[in-house]
């Protein structure tokens, strides 16, 4: 069986946490035919409305449309808009039992006013601090209790810097992951970035590197990158260093069990560029499922780097096309 056959054979049969920021993405589109009187903004006539889960839920959508089955972990406010949340989530086949609310906080909501096919306007609705002690209470005994309970592939922990990640929900997870042999990855944001040690698998795209190294790489090459990538492994103990370079490709650094640490820089595909919202989510997903199904580094980059590219010729944030994606895996890599 090729690691192909392997993947499309045993994805079905991943179960896998995603622990992180969620939102609501809320969109209004409408027609702009004149300017208010009140103010020189333009008037938006409404024709729809949709809400979309955003954040780390997209990560749980890409997971969904690839066969696997996600848990979703997060604190959401005690407010209409987490019941809104969960509902679209139930809707689309995720599991919310780990979704738990808080008089604290409220859901965060990304509003994006449309008119004439041009966004006009955000308005965000978020709290951005970290979880008070007993919502890190909360957060942490569920992730255990459903790790206790059920069969867990493995666990992503998607950072968004809204305040869901801390220090304390990083250690506690990762200690019990550890213990029970679960491969643990991040997408990591600046806040947390140096928080997450002994990860099996961490994934900065150049720009998230750069600033949580607080280090300048001038030229993208495999020597550059393979420096800075051991600096995260000496100073965070992290097995897999994983760092997406935009239109420059991919570079991945394996340091488990070598002497020799295996590094593998990749370009990307040639595409038409829409939009890169969202290819992240669709990286670390694609990622974390190689992992889980215990495919080698080349896998994880090839298979990370080609999803990635196809969800950017979509506009808006939006998960895998499996379909697509396997095609592209049988002419481009398998």
């Amino acid at each position: 069986m090729t690691d192909f056959e392997r993947f499309t054979t045993e994805v079905e049969q991943q179960q896998v946490m995603v622990i992180g920021d969620v939102m609501i993405d809320a969109y209004l589109w409408g027609n702009v035919d004149r300017i208010s009187p009140e103010a020189p903004v333009p008037i938006v006539a409404t024709t729809k409305r949709e809400n979309r889960p955003g954040g780390a839920a997209n990560v749980a959508l890409n997971i969904e449309a690839l066969g696997a089955k996600p848990i979703m972990c997060t604190v959401l406010g005690n407010d209409k808009k987490s019941k809104d949340f969960i509902d679209i989530m139930n809707a689309m086949n995720i599991d919310t039992r780990g979704i738990i609310s808080s008089d604290d906080r409220i859901t965060t909501v990304k509003y994006r006013i449309i008119g004439n096919n041009v966004q006009l306007l955000r308005v965000d609705e978020e709290i951005t601090t970290p979880l008070s002690h007993a919502d890190e209470d909360k957060l942490i005994n569920t992730v255990q209790d459903i790790i206790e309970s059920s069969k867990i592939d493995a666990i992503i922990f998607q950072d968004y810097d809204k305040g869901n990640i801390t220090p304390r929900v990083i250690d506690e997870i990762t200690a019990t992951a550890k213990k029970k042999n679960i491969p643990t990855t991040v997408d990591p944001k600046k806040r947390n970035f140096e928080n997450f040690k002994n990860v099996t698998l961490f994934k900065p795209n150049l720009k998230e590197l750069r600033e949580g190294l607080n280090i300048d790489i001038k030229e993208v090459n495999i020597e550059n990158l393979k420096k800075a990538s051991n600096i995260l492994h000496q100073q965070q103990n992290i097995d897999i260093v994983f760092i997406t370079l935009s239109e420059k490709g991919a570079f991945i650094c394996d340091y488990r069990d070598t002497d020799e640490p295996k590094a593998i820089h990749i370009p990307a595909h040639l595409r038409s560029i829409s939009d890169v919202s969202g290819a992240g989510d669709t990286v670390i997903s694609v990622a974390t499922l190689c992992l889980s199904m215990n495919l080698d580094i080349e896998n994880i980059i090839q298979y990370s780097n080609l999803a990635g590219g196809i969800v950017c010729e979509s506009v808006g944030v939006v998960p895998i096309d499996k379909e697509r994606f396997y095609k592209e895996i049988k002419t481009l890599i398998d």
